[in-house]
């Protein structure tokens, strides 16, 4: 018979990308870690995973128990947490999944701060440039996601609203000049952060001129600069390379150290608001609920100390 124990130790070996770092994980040898798999393949009567270079790749097979495991050890998660929260006990593993830099910047310090205030919680936090992909495959309590969202059936709670701007050092700015339009942007170069999927070379700007109706235009940019980490483009920004767009919460020091100046003010890019996920089945539980205001209360702190708002 499988067991809760088996099923803890697969979701560890699919996690990680070779049994050496599985065994480093689970603090145990690699010899062991090889000797239980084939215990439990030998359970089930089916293989679980094929080693390709020393690599892990789960077989259909794996991808079942896979599945079934995330969803059996989720419950037994809750379970455990219920009837801990009628003792009044903040407990268990705090699992976040967040956005690189908003994540290192912001998350880590707020998620140090809770664990600071309830002991007994162990907390896990997952940087990635595809919070909600990463979501898919990794057991999580709260995805914290900047910008558009998919329809879900995930409980949504905005915890700041976040502006996009154009923005560029001023010494580029007084060798190439200011754009004024989307259109002038073809003279200058520009910066991309490709993070994830999405099309970052089309940007759209909303303009008023003047009336309650927003029009709306949209102009490709040819990138001078692209990395997939904002920091680094951030940075070629700073030294003078060019025009990004980047959110207000990262450069909004930048503004008023002046190493970085808005540009093109007058047209207003789509807004890309910092959202905390929640499930159902998480949202009973203690961690969670405690987590999720303990975050809004942080980020509403942050926000009225004006690390969103701070402009030139």
């Amino acid at each position: 018979m499988v067991g809760s124990q088996d099923l803890s130790f697969f979701a560890a070996i699919s996690r990680a990308s070779s049994l050496a770092e599985a065994a480093r994980a689970l603090n145990v040898t690699a010899p062991a870690v090889s000797q239980r798999l084939k215990q439990l393949e030998e359970k089930l009567g089916a293989k679980l995973i094929d080693r390709v270079r020393g690599a892990i790749c789960l077989t259909s097979e794996g991808e079942l128990l896979l599945s079934c495991a995330t969803g059996i050890l989720a419950d037994i998660d809750v379970l455990n947490a219920t009837f801990m929260d009628r003792r009044k006990s903040v407990f268990g593993t705090l699992r976040i999944i967040a956005p690189l830099g908003f994540g290192r910047e912001h998350v880590s310090a707020i998620m140090a701060k809770f664990k600071t205030q309830h002991p007994q919680v162990s907390i896990c936090l997952n940087l990635s440039d595809s919070p909600l992909m990463d979501a898919r495959n990794e057991p999580w309590d709260v995805i914290v996601n900047i910008g558009k969202l998919p329809d879900s059936s995930m409980i949504q709670q905005r915890l700041a609203s976040n502006r996009r701007v154009l923005c560029a050092a001023p010494k580029y700015l007084e060798t190439h000049g200011y754009p004024r339009h989307p259109k002038d942007l073809a003279n200058h170069a520009c910066g991309v952060i490709r993070e994830n999927e999405d099309d970052v070379t089309l940007w759209t700007f909303l303009s008023s001129n003047g009336t309650d109706v927003e029009k709306k235009t949209t102009y490709r940019v040819i990138p001078s600069f692209a990395c997939n980490d904002g920091e680094v483009v951030k940075n070629w920004a700073k030294w003078g390379m060019g025009i990004i767009e980047r959110s207000e919460w990262d450069v909004a020091s930048d503004f008023v150290s002046g190493d970085l100046i808005e540009v093109m003010a007058n047209y207003r890019l789509p807004n890309a608001d910092i959202v905390a996920l929640a499930s159902q089945k998480t949202l009973r539980v203690a961690r969670t609920q405690h987590f999720l205001d303990f975050l809004r209360k942080e980020i509403s702190a942050q926000v009225s100390g004006g690390w969103l708002c701070k402009r030139v």
